[in-house]
């Protein structure tokens, strides 16, 4: 089956993290108010505004059974991370520090200490979360798999919705005529399919609703014989705001779950999470929602492992 070319999207922030103390350390900073700089500036535009971007493929999250905040639901990421300007805003206990592992690789970050977390009717216990600036998280706040286990991502690219609900053991779906359903492997807590593949050759994907482009390893380049053709230069944006170079290229066909992508658009870099599950020497993607809006919609079940892909009709 064939699904058509998806568009180049923007510079992608994503995280992965894990979870070693070290000392303490600040929040990062708030960004500087005009006009306490300049009596005669406008006064500055809160830095938690919610615009219509921030409400695009969020879920709405209580923290400690206050006011909803629209957060991403990030399935590439260990950990569910906020924005040190919520942080701020809510007046959060700050936690230790902890070395976290980015796209770009390991640096020190400060936590908050949440108390309590309310999707919808799911609640989870008090959580240590990473703080970032929020312009580098492209977010307010994002839920990692700490706070997914056991539950079931649905993404209906059609309405521009994510919901997420609680998911027991149960036999594999079946497939209906215009859905695909992959049994994946779970590390970490991801889900990474192994049916896939690009000129042939079996590959690893994982699936990183965190990020908004998809990111190809340069094991993954090195399987063809003649390269893809190039889209020229672009920068990915880690957490912790350190920039990375990526060059871009538009693949032919990637198949997964028996299902052909024409025209994938990736940035191929050596980010640090194919190292974390061990897919640098390994062809690899990271599988962001740029690809994944090829499809009309994806559920992505934690607790039994299952991905079913929804075909556009």
């Amino acid at each position: 089956m064939l699904i058509g070319a998806a568009l180049f999207a923007a510079p992608a922030q994503a995280l992965q993290t894990t979870d070693r103390p070290t000392a303490a350390s600040a929040l990062p900073p708030a960004a500087p108010d005009p006009a306490a700089l300049d009596p005669a500036a406008p006064a500055s535009v809160d830095p938690l505004a919610i615009t219509a971007l921030d409400l695009r493929m969020t879920v709405p999250v209580s923290i400690g059974g206050g006011a909803p905040w629209p957060f991403i639901i990030d399935t590439g990421a260990e950990r569910t991370v906020v924005s040190g300007e919520l942080v701020r805003r809510l007046r959060l206990t700050p936690g230790p520090v902890r070395r976290v592992l980015t796209m770009a690789g390991t640096t020190l970050a400060p936590t908050a200490l949440l108390p309590g977390l309310r999707v919808g009717k799911l609640d989870s216990l008090p959580i240590e979360a990473p703080v970032f600036a929020r312009a580098n998280l492209g977010a307010i706040g994002m839920l990692g798999i700490d706070a997914l286990q056991g539950q079931k991502v649905a993404i209906d690219f059609v309405s521009d919705t994510m919901t997420l609900a609680p998911s027991g053991k149960r036999r594999r779906p079946s497939a209906r005529r215009d859905e695909i359903v992959i049994v994946a492997k779970s590390l970490y807590g991801q889900l990474i399919v192994t049916d896939a593949r690009w000129r042939g050759r079996r590959i690893a994907v994982v699936i990183d609703t965190g990020s908004p482009v998809t990111v190809a390893n340069l094991a993954l380049l090195r399987i063809a014989r003649k390269p893809p053709p190039s889209l020229g230069t672009m920068t990915l944006i880690a957490a912790s705001g350190v920039a990375i170079p990526a060059n871009a290229y538009l693949l032919d066909r990637v198949e997964i779950g028996g299902v052909s992508l024409l025209g994938v658009s990736v940035a191929v870099a050596e980010v640090a999470p194919f190292r974390r599950f061990g897919l640098s020497d390994r062809p690899a993607l990271l599988l962001g929602m740029e690809t994944l809006r090829l499809f009309r919609a994806v559920d992505i079940d934690f607790a039994n492992r299952t991905i079913v892909l929804k075909l556009s009709r």
